[in-house]
């Protein structure tokens, strides 16, 4: 009975019109839904890049740091007496 109301409501050119619409509509709306999500998806993964990018840098700083430090006790006394720790 319920099948036999609908396809008698869905017989009619304007209902078949609004459905096709109604059709379009939901799918514009469901891909501008699945833009902003994949923008959202777009903006953590870049500030997840940005965060790895400044601890790679800082850990890069460090270990340039260790470069330049003195190798044992005996180079660090001998640039207190020079000076140029």
């Amino acid at each position: 009975m319920i099948a036999g109301l609908l396809t008698g409501i869905a017989a009619r050119p304007w209902v078949q019109a609004a459905l096709r619409y109604g059709a379009i509509i939901l799918a514009v709306v469901l891909f501008v839904l699945a833009l902003r999500r994949f923008g959202e998806r777009a903006g953590r993964l870049v500030e997840r890049l940005e965060t790895t990018e400044k601890a790679n840098d800082v850990q890069r700083k460090m270990l340039e740091a260790a470069t330049r430090r003195p190798r044992s006790r005996d180079d660090l006394a001998e640039q207190l007496r020079d000076g140029r720790f």
